[in-house]
């Protein structure tokens, strides 16, 4: 009779090259960062953004066909309302950048971008994405909390159990600039091992700019 084989823990890569995204096409890899250094051009607009007060909650749907002739994709009016700050068309080139890295890297024809400013904790429970695959990274403000699998909740995650884990477990944290990959429950073979994760919470008067990118086709 042939030994049942134990299943592989899934394990996170941190590396300092935008080559450390692409393991999370491994099958025993839940979590990809690249701890990359953002421009200080790209970092000072969104510092200056953020200073100004104003609110963002930006959404679009970027797809394949928007790619043609480019090598980084086209984000055409995209955050209009804050053009008038020094910075912005680098901002959104960087943008634009991670749109095509994200959709080359999975062969995406469709990208959900969302661009918030932040106040407060988005999500802050420890959780799980019902997504495949998403992107997160902070231009400006704390990065996203993570647990590894040995610390994760998993099993009372959804309740108020995974609450009462909040200050017992050692949570990871991604830096501010850091890009992230996680992968959620409907990667194929991924179900029950979903990345476990949550927004950071906000001293009063702090914010943050996030980036998040989501695999729609």
């Amino acid at each position: 009779m042939l030994a049942h084989a134990m299943p592989v823990m899934p394990r996170q890569v941190e590396g300092k090259t935008v080559e450390s995204l692409l393991e999370i096409l491994r099958d025993d890899v839940n979590l990809a960062v690249w701890q990359r250094q953002v421009d200080p051009v790209v970092s000072q607009f969104g510092q200056t953004l953020l200073v100004s007060g104003r609110v963002l909650a930006e959404t679009c749907t970027w797809t394949a066909k928007d790619a043609e002739h480019s090598d980084i994709a086209k984000l055409p009016r995209f955050a209009q309302g804050v053009a008038d700050i020094p910075g912005y068309a680098e901002f959104v080139a960087d943008v634009g950048y991670l749109v095509s890295l994200f959709a080359c890297l999975l062969d995406a024809r469709a990208v959900g971008v969302r661009l918030r400013t932040l106040d407060k904790a988005m999500c802050p429970r420890w959780h799980v994405d019902k997504v495949a695959v998403r992107l997160i990274t902070s231009y400006v403000g704390p990065g996203s909390e993570w647990l590894t699998e040995q610390d994760s909740p998993r099993q009372q995650l959804g309740g108020p159990a995974a609450d009462s884990c909040n200050d017992d477990v050692a949570a990871r944290a991604f830096a501010c600039g850091e890009v992230a990959l996680l992968k959620g429950e409907r990667w194929h073979g991924n179900e029950g091992r979903g990345l476990v994760h949550r927004s950071p919470r906000l001293p009063l008067g702090q914010r943050r700019l996030l980036l998040t990118l989501d695999w729609l086709d």
